[in-house]
């Protein structure tokens, strides 16, 4: 049997260096996505076959990601099926990007139906193109900034400090308060699981090599994001919050960690920002800055 079991703060030497072996831009490729989630999705991992494995609990039931890694893929797919079927479930993997589709449809041919997942997409932009807002289709999104500016001449933006934490996990607290009077039950859920993910990304944030930002007026904090690196090239935007009555809020807390992310890591291409979970408010927000690639994730079944 695979040793699988939750990730800990222990884990991330090894799981990185195999995810380094990999190119994924997925978000679930990525240690602080695998251990903040854990919960909301009994993800589990094991080093396994000379590949870091990952078993999780999705909408459709538990399943597989790809196996990240040098070890031989046809051996790590047999040992996953294996696992599945020894706990009474069918083999299932699930996020399978393009390439990984089909690369599973060459070790298993006709073995596997596969559904897109659009709600699991991700959202990929290129960082100049956030942290400059250039062009006529972000024009508004300049105009969002301007206004902020100007209706709010104290603002300041900072780096996310851990001293700095315990004031956005109040403020990430009166948000929920004011989201859950205007949100629906699936979307209350949603924000239960990412309050749960926030704070323990807040407790071990050095531990997990966390950067953010901190977007404040008159000194208080009306937002804050933060994320890590993803891969070789991208950059995952793990949390943001804004107050959305404040005009503006989300652009500039967009812009400032952009640029804040390009000038520390000249390295990075791309600004992962997740998928949309389906929401249709969270999807028009997404789709507003016009993404320049999605990555695209579907469900494998076995027939």
């Amino acid at each position: 049997m695979i040793p699988f079991h939750p990730p800990a703060i222990s884990d991330k030497p090894w799981v990185d260096r195999y995810l380094a072996q990999g190119s994924c831009r997925g978000c679930e490729y990525n240690f602080t996505t695998l251990f903040t989630w854990a919960g909301a999705y009994r993800q589990e991992i094991a080093d396994f076959g000379g590949a870091l494995c990952i078993r999780a609990t999705g909408p459709m039931g538990s399943g597989y990601l790809w196996p990240v890694g040098a070890g031989d893929p046809a051996a790590v797919l047999a040992a996953l099926e294996a696992d599945a079927g020894a706990r009474g479930e069918p083999f299932r993997l699930f996020c399978l990007a393009p390439e990984q589709a089909r690369a599973l449809e060459e070790l298993r041919p006709g073995q596997f139906a596969l559904t897109p997942d659009r709600d699991g997409w991700d959202y990929l932009y290129e960082i100049d193109k956030l942290s400059d807002l250039g062009g006529r289709k972000l024009h508004g999104k300049r105009n969002h900034c301007k206004r902020f500016e100007e209706n709010n001449p104290t603002w300041t933006y900072e780096e996310m400090t851990p001293a700095a934490l315990a004031e956005c996990i109040e403020m990430d607290a009166e948000w929920d308060r004011r989201s859950r009077e205007r949100e629906g039950l699936e979307e209350a859920r949603d924000m239960a699981a990412e309050k749960q993910a926030l704070l323990l990304a807040a407790q071990h944030f050095q531990a997990l090599g966390l950067e953010g930002g901190v977007l404040r007026v008159y000194g208080e904090v009306v937002a804050f994001t933060m994320g890590d690196k993803l891969g070789a090239d991208a950059f995952d935007v793990h949390f943001e919050k804004a107050y959305g009555e404040l005009q503006g809020a989300f652009a500039m807390i967009n812009r400032e960690f952009a640029r804040q992310v390009r000038a520390r890591h000249p390295e990075v291409r791309w600004l992962n920002r997740e998928d949309d979970m389906g929401i249709e408010g969270l999807r028009r927000a997404k789709e507003s800055y016009y993404p320049d690639q999605m990555v695209e994730k579907s469900w494998a079944v076995r027939k």
